[in-house]
């Protein structure tokens, strides 16, 4: 070995002793750098575990997951005979695919491997260096112990089903299925509204470069409704989902539109003459005004209409039918149901997006008490042409313009009353905010209340600089409070925002005509349902969980169901736009093997041990395990199930075992855990 390497054999492959299984065990410590040697002994874990029996050698080594720790493994498995290798280093989230790899290219079944975590688990836990240490040795020891009863696996090999489902019509599910669709392969587009968009839709233009939101989205919205690849579902929503990678089975409702697509046009007259008009709370964010059949925009796609029976006259009194009547072409259909239709697809990515902030949670900003107090959304409508003031910055009143305007940021964010986490999006957003008030009302002053500008995309800080150069004002500290309560003969009819102006320690009341509250992004309200129904997990503030933050950001815990966008937490356009690709990459890149290997870790039921209690199917969060009521015993189904090993510690009568997590295996590895604890004291009494 050279002096640069500072790995050593600890026990010659000569003098092998043995565990009494016949196994010849090499263990590898790794330093990570300084991540594991600053608090662990590393020389010292590595030479103790060369002691150990079974074990033929043991070595430390600066990085074991480099090409040269690699090959260190692959040439002692071939010339030291090893059969069982055990790696301490880190998460096996991060690297136990790596080191199988290795032990596979050296001829070792890549199953008889076992990693100890000692750097998340250890050193990174504490700076008790002999604590580290001594825990290091005992999670080696562990290790040691199972590594010797397990078992070579095979992996498992399903076909992969070409078809794919969306589920969200954001622009992340729309760049997804359009990806996967030109690459030639079939996509089904499933979106809950009557048109696809989502928040995009909303906006006027989009930061830095002040595009035309409608400008970019429509054509993609069009592609989507014409590419012969995607079949697009509106007004639907997945209800159940069985099946596994390659092979789900999805149920979708469509609801009734009271349409007849194949008939409508799309001419607007039925919208035109309805004559029942209702505030639009949902599109327009209830600032505008919408009919009782209604499209959610004029270029919206599908350019059918939609019956809102609740507000119906027909479907609540059984009179009117105005719209069946003016119709030229006869799409009218008050007798439409809802229809069930099953899909089969191989993979599955979901696009759900996000919901606004509601600003009401945070009273001392006035919200619904204060009229001239909006909201972010409601201020992208505002300043929309399409919108309903046809792009006029008024006041609540809907005619007089405000000549000073306050911004506040980070409304529900970045606050540990509401969300710690930052939105990400609403500082630029809040900086065109200013720019378009700029625009609009030029003679305005407009005032925005932040705590830090996060301006960290391509060419954001330009645009920080743009809007500073108009002229906005920039006060740095958290507001306290939008009041309508003056003490002066300045602040008579205005409202006040009361904050501390960190910059210059003073407490400051600024009068301004309108305050826009940028609310912030958080979890959809059914985010945990939705989860439950795919399979996935959702983290504490309910967004669904990723595989791994940097290097697996789009693929999920379960096999085949993908994330992308907003749903799996806060992302401007271009974030969404980048993961929708990578998540289609992901897909296409799958269906293109048109086998998948799965991992051989399962779960496997004892026939004539189960004693038929059932816990076990309501437990398993993959619906892997059915229920036979002829023979009454429950058993997995392999391919369905992702060894999470829930039913094996529940079953009651030890029926469920674990490939790869034996009971025999797990206990091994308590026990080699436990090497040093204290033996009980046995006292021998002299006889009389």
């Amino acid at each position: 070995m050279s002096a640069e390497t500072p790995d050593r054999a600890r026990r010659d492959h000569h003098a092998t002793p043995d565990a009494g299984h016949g196994e010849r065990v090499g263990v590898y410590v790794c330093h990570c750098g300084h991540n594991i040697a600053n608090t662990v002994a590393v020389e010292e874990v590595a030479e103790w575990a060369g002691q150990q029996p079974g074990v033929v050698v043991a070595r430390d080594y600066k990085f074991m997951c480099s090409s040269l720790g690699q090959e260190l493994i692959e040439q002692d498995i071939q010339q030291l005979g090893l059969n069982r290798v055990v790696v301490a280093a880190c998460s096996p989230h991060m690297h136990e695919k790596t080191f199988r790899s290795a032990c596979q290219r050296a001829g070792l079944n890549p199953y008889l491997f076992e990693m100890a975590n000692i750097r998340e688990m250890g050193s990174w836990a504490t700076n008790d260096r002999e604590a580290a240490t001594q825990k290091a040795k005992a999670q080696v020891k562990g290790a040691v112990e199972r590594v010797v009863r397990q078992q070579p696996l095979e992996p498992l090999y399903v076909d992969i089903n070409p078809n794919t489902l969306v589920v969200g019509g954001g622009v992340a599910g729309l760049t997804a299925a359009l990806e996967l669709a030109n690459a030639g392969y079939h996509v089904y587009l499933v979106e809950r509204d009557s048109s696809i968009g989502g928040h995009m839709a909303k906006l006027d233009k989009t930061f830095p470069t002040l595009d035309c939101a409608a400008c970019i989205l429509t054509p993609k919205m069009v592609d989507v409704a014409n590419h012969p690849n995607i079949t697009l579902m509106t007004w639907s929503e997945v209800v159940a989902v069985h099946g596994y990678v390659g092979n789900f089975t999805v149920r979708v409702r469509k609801k009734a539109r009271y349409i007849k697509e194949d008939l409508c046009t799309g001419c607007g007259t039925c919208v035109e003459k309805c004559p029942v008009r209702i505030i639009d709370q949902n599109f327009e964010v209830g600032l505008g005004y919408r009919k009782a059949i209604y499209r959610n925009f004029p270029q919206a796609v599908p350019k059918y209409p939609v019956i809102d029976t609740a507000n119906c006259t027909f479907f609540q009194r059984g009179k009117c039918r105005a719209c069946e009547i003016v119709c030229p072409t006869d799409a009218i259909d008050f007798n439409q149901k809802d229809t069930i239709v099953d899909l089969e697809v191989g993979n599955i990515i979901l696009a759900t997006g996000y919901e606004q902030f509601d600003a009401r949670r945070v009273p001392q900003y006035g919200y619904g008490r204060l009229a001239n107090v909006f909201t972010s959304m409601e201020f992208e409508r505002m300043v929309n042409a399409a919108g309903p003031t046809a792009g006029r910055v008024v006041l609540r009143d809907g005619v007089t313009v405000p000549k000073r305007v306050g911004i506040i940021h980070c409304v529900g964010s970045r606050d540990k009353n509401y969300h710690e986490y930052c939105s990400r999006a609403c500082c630029m957003a809040a900086l065109k905010f200013a720019h378009l008030v700029h625009e609009r009302v030029p003679e305005a002053e407009v005032f925005n209340f932040y705590i830090d500008i996060r301006a960290s995309g391509k060419h954001y800080e330009e645009f920080y600089h743009r809007v500073l150069s108009e002229g906005a004002h920039f006060i740095r500290g958290r507001v306290a409070e939008v009041t309508d309560a003056a003490r002066g003969p300045g602040e008579e009819g205005q409202l006040i925002i009361q904050v501390e102006d960190t910059l210059i320690g003073k407490q400051r009341r600024i009068p301004v005509d309108m305050v826009i509250l940028m609310a912030g992004m958080e979890a959809r309200k059914d985010a945990r349902q939705v989860a439950a129904l795919f399979g996935l997990g959702c983290d504490y503030d309910g967004w669904f969980t990723e595989r791994h933050a940097k290097l697996d950001p789009v693929v999920t815990m379960t096999e085949g169901i993908l994330v992308a966008g907003a749903c799996q937490g806060p992302k401007a356009i271009p974030e969404s736009v980048a993961q929708g690709s990578a998540a289609a990459a992901r897909v296409a890149g799958m269906i293109g093997q048109r086998v998948m290997k799965m991992e051989p870790v399962r779960a496997s039921i004892d026939a004539a041990s189960c004693s038929g209690c059932r816990i076990c199917n309501n437990l398993c969060p993959y619906h892997a395990i059915t229920f036979h009521e002829d023979r009454k015993v429950s058993e997995v189904i392999t391919a369905l199930c992702q060894g999470c090993g829930a039913c094996v510690a529940a079953c009651p009568s030890a029926a469920i075992s674990g490939a790869h997590f034996t009971r025999d295996q797990v206990l091994a590895q308590i026990e080699g855990i436990l090497w040093d604890a204290r033996q009980p004291e046995v006292l021998w009494l002299e006889p009389q």
